[in-house]
Formats: C-alpha cells, sequence, structure tokens
C-alpha cells in the first residue's frame, strides 16, 4: 500500500481510528475522516508522534479541507458493561456511520473490522500509513487529550491533564489516595481492585 493513499479502486474512501482504549479513566474516542484529494494537507503522521501544537493546527485543517469527518465515542458505561474492544469498534461504526457522505471503503487502524455494512480493510499501523486514518488519529486524540484536561479541572488532583488517563505512578497512586471518580473504568483492574479494598474495609 502505497502511504498516505486517498483513493481505493478510483473512489473516496474513509479513514477511522480510536484513541482510549488504554486509560483507566474517560470515554474511547474515534473519528472517521473523508478527505478532499483537491485539497491535500500536508503533515499527517501518526497523531502520538506529533507535538501538541502540531495536532492541533492539523485538527483545525482537517476540520476546514476535508469533505466529511465525524468524531464519535462509546462511554465509561459502555466500556464497563461490553469490554474496551468492544467499546472501541463500536465507537469506530459510530464514526463512520455519522459521515455526512457515505463511503464505498472505509480502512481501519489495528486488525479488526467493526461488523457493519461498508466495504472495509484492516490497516495494521494504518495511521503511519493511510493519510485518512491519520487525520481521524489526530482528531480523535486531540478530542480526548482536551476533554481529559477539562476532567482534570473537575476532579483535581489526579493529574488527568497530563496522563490523559493512562496508568501513570501518579495516577495509580492519586487512585489510591482519592478514589474512584465517576469517569473512571469499573472494569479495568487496577479501579475493580480499589473498589474491591473499599468493599473489604
Amino acid at each position: 500500500m502505497e502511504p498516505f493513499v486517498s483513493i481505493y479502486n478510483g473512489t473516496l474512501a474513509a479513514g477511522v481510528d480510536e484513541v482510549g482504549r488504554g486509560p483507566l479513566a474517560g470515554d474511547v474516542v474515534a473519528a472517521a475522516v473523508i478527505l478532499d484529494p483537491k485539497q491535500p494537507i500536508e503533515g499527517l503522521a501518526d497523531s502520538k508522534k506529533l507535538t501538541q501544537k502540531r495536532r492541533e493546527y492539523l485538527f483545525a485543517a482537517i476540520q476546514e479541507r476535508a469533505l466529511s469527518y465525524c468524531i464519535a465515542r462509546a462511554s465509561v458505561t459502555e466500556i464497563d458493561s461490553i469490554n474496551i474492544l468492544q467499546a472501541s469498534l463500536l465507537a469506530m461504526q459510530r464514526a463512520v456511520e455519522g459521515l455526512s457522505i457515505e463511503p464505498e471503503h472505509v480502512w481501519v487502524d489495528g486488525n479488526k473490522i467493526p461488523r457493519w455494512r461498508f466495504s472495509a480493510e484492516a490497516v495494521v499501523k494504518g495511521d503511519s500509513r493511510v493519510g485518512a486514518i491519520s487525520a481521524a488519529s489526530i482528531l480523535a486524540k486531540v478530542t480526548r487529550d482536551a476533554e481529559m484536561t477539562e476532567f482534570d479541572k473537575i476532579y483535581p488532583g489526579y493529574g488527568f491533564a497530563g496522563h490523559k488517563g493512562y496508568p501513570t505512578k501518579m495516577h495509580m497512586a492519586a487512585l489510591q489516595q482519592l478514589g474512584v471518580t465517576p469517569i473512571h473504568r469499573r472494569s479495568f483492574a487496577p479501579v475493580k481492585q480499589q473498589l474491591e479494598q473499599l468493599t473489604i474495609f
């Protein structure tokens, strides 16, 4: 596959990616993007390899130049109910179904494809290989990072603005000291263990 393709068999295709499978807190966020070949966006790359400033610049550029995009999610409640893998697939499904233009093909980052009606292809490390997936990863990451920064104000002391919900030493210590918040994923082992300790005592 050529890097940063936008066309599939002569038709426009969408890229979809999710962010937030690993954190202990917050929704999993997905985005789907159909790029416009007539308005190329320079600098697309895996969102994790870009600086925050660059991601935010590209976030605006993608929204301005893409033919269609949609940002969707699966909630903490859904994650705890159906597990993180299924919630990630659900968020990606919602993102693609939310596009204003129905794609004729979808590139999905990773090795699993949601159950849906679309022609699709799973692309491992797709955010480094397919432009539309890269764009989707940027939209999803900027959106989720901003949300976790806001949660830092609502739940001070956990460091959400810094680690974005991932299980860092600071986060684990705060979880022990401050307890579980409404945005924590109760099905995840460290959170579940903390809740069990409270039940015991």
